[in-house]
């Protein structure tokens, strides 16, 4: 399994930057998890976008779905391929719905809410609610033994142990480096650090950073607190378990 970092803006896609998405890959089985805006160009250039195979969408903030519309239309009106397995919170569905009036039979829609544990093709993935408004959804991956974690947006109120123990990889948000602009919806990149270290957290990532971070100061201050070197899920990173 490994995953390819499609964007990690938070908020909005930077200079060069998408917002949120991520493509997990295994045993030939790919699956996109979150698809804000920017991300789909970059989606289609590491697969046909007619042999994706899920999508999963952590919350129903605007970054981090933006392009399932555009996705349905490709499928449906160019590329006439599906259905699709899409997983989202209900209020994300509510929302698709309003914009593309028809859903089905493009895309097959699944509800998730905290707690659940699916089968998506080879994995194993479990759900976590994250401290963030709306409804939003941490998400775990597991195959042939190997564990991939994303916290998806959060403040400090949740914690990679939510979904479980022994997690290899964690993707975490570290939005912001001050604590007041955190607000209590996101967390800092030193918070994002602690949370990682406390649950064991093996190799983290950090992402959702503010357009125009400092870079080297946020891996400087997540790096002191997680007790190891993080990593920056740059546009194009791939990451394994």
């Amino acid at each position: 399994m490994d995953v390819t970092v499609l964007g990690s803006s938070g908020t909005y896609g930077g200079p060069g930057n998408a917002c949120s998405g991520y493509f997990i890959q295994a045993d030939g089985f790919a699956l996109a998890a979150d698809l804000g805006p920017g991300t789909l160009s970059r989606l289609g250039g590491l697969t046909d976008l007619a042999q994706l195979d899920a999508i999963v969408i952590s919350h129903s903030h605007p970054d981090h779905w933006l392009e399932l519309p555009i996705l349905r239309n490709a499928l449906r009106y160019v590329l006439e391929a599906g259905p699709l397995d899409v997983f989202a919170t209900a209020e994300t569905w509510s929302l698709l719905e309003g914009v593309c009036h028809e859903i089905a039979p493009t895309f097959v829609p699944h509800v998730i809410t905290d707690g659940d544990d699916v089968k998506i093709g080879p994995l194993r993935v479990r759900f976590a609610r994250t401290d963030h408004p709306p409804e939003t959804l941490s998400m775990r991956f597991d195959y042939d033994g190997r564990s991939l974690a994303y916290s998806a947006d959060t403040g400090p109120g949740w914690s990679f142990s939510a979904l479980g123990s022994g997690i290899d990889l964690g993707i975490c948000e570290g939005t912001y480096l001050d604590e007041e602009r955190a607000a209590g919806v996101h967390l800092t990149a030193a918070q994002a650090g602690a949370v990682a270290r406390q649950a064991g957290v093996q190799s983290l990532v950090l992402t959702h950073l503010v357009p125009g971070a400092d870079e080297v100061e946020y891996l400087r201050q997540a790096s002191e607190t997680y007790g190891a070197p993080v990593h920056l899920a740059t546009p194009g990173a791939i990451f394994t378990p």
